[in-house]
């Protein structure tokens, strides 16, 4: 049950900034922390929380990147829906000129997840094709705006035509109804049978095998979540077949210094993206921080395209 608290104002650690919460995104992590089915890191405040865009209102001794005033957005370990919360210095990134608070707060996840999975773990290269399941998503929709920036031609599936066609609006080269159609099966009719290079797959199960059906030689299966269960039956001769690579990662346990790399990644290749206009966040819903529980209900109904936001403060 999410239920509003009084809690002491927390103060900034070695290496970090606290942050007057403007927003935070909601994400499935949230809904899962709530739910008892994803225990958080040791250290971690109960408050959930993943990513925040806010002002800098204290910085620790030993950061120099950060001032008070700043305006930045930033992933963190837990405690974003409050309205105060810390953040390590090198998973802040500003916010890009002329964006909204509302906006900012929901690239970090989604953007540290998916560039971490698809271009260091999936070592995406450009004029490859990827399938991306759940494309209208905060998680699908930064991989499709990822594959614009990088030159991929990106598959998507999702549950209805409505969704499919905001995919695509969005800038999908092809949309799978996946209620309607078997996506491997059309998978194979897109490509002409030779198959994608990247699945970036955050639905587990039976979808596995069905996955593997849907890679080239030499593809990279790249799992991030597991919505239809962690376990399932495979056939290597497929994997060995076709010289597949399986591989995936969870964010939220990895250290700082990964996390800041990935900043430094993000600030460089993707943020001047924002500035120029060139790339949109896509927000869904905004609701108020006492409404927490209709965001969750609108995450776990499955029917919101782009990012859920929290607004906390101004």
């Amino acid at each position: 049950m999410l239920v509003t608290a009084q809690r002491p104002v927390p103060q900034p650690g070695a290496g970090e900034v606290l942050v007057k919460v403007a927003a935070a995104g909601v994400n499935r992590p949230d809904v899962l922390q709530r739910l008892g089915l994803y225990p958080m890191p040791p250290g971690v405040p109960t408050i959930p929380g993943l990513e925040i865009a806010g002002t800098i209102v204290a910085v620790a001794g030993d950061v120099t990147r950060w001032q008070i005033g700043d305006a930045v957005c930033a992933l963190v370990a837990g405690g974003g829906y409050a309205e105060y919360c810390t953040a390590p210095a090198g998973q802040c990134l500003a916010v890009p000129k002329g964006m909204a608070m509302t906006d900012a707060a929901g690239l970090p996840e989604t953007w540290f997840t998916v560039w971490s999975n698809v271009v260091d773990r999936g070592g995406a290269v450009r004029g490859e094709t990827m399938l991306v399941h759940g494309g209208t998503s905060g998680i699908g929709v930064t991989a499709i705006q990822l594959g614009i920036a990088l030159g991929l031609t990106v598959i998507v599936t999702a549950g209805s035509a409505a969704k499919c066609a905001a995919a695509l609006a969005l800038g999908a080269a092809h949309a799978i109804d996946y209620n309607a159609q078997d996506f491997a099966a059309e998978v194979a009719a897109i490509t002409n049978g030779r198959g994608v290079d990247i699945v970036l797959d955050m639905v587990g199960g039976d979808y596995i095998p069905r996955n593997l059906k849907c890679l080239a030689d030499d593809g990279r299966h790249v799992s991030i979540a597991f919505q239809r269960g962690a376990k399932a039956d495979l056939d290597l001769t497929a994997i060995m077949r076709k010289r597949l690579v399986m591989t995936g990662s969870m964010l939220r346990p990895r250290s700082i210094a990964f996390k800041t790399a990935i900043a430094e990644v993000l600030e460089r290749a993707i943020w001047p993206e924002f500035e120029s206009g060139r790339l949109t966040p896509v927000t869904d819903k905004v609701f108020a921080l006492a409404d927490a529980a209709d965001a969750h209900r609108r995450m776990e109904a499955g029917t919101h395209v782009g990012k859920i936001v929290l607004r906390i403060g101004a």
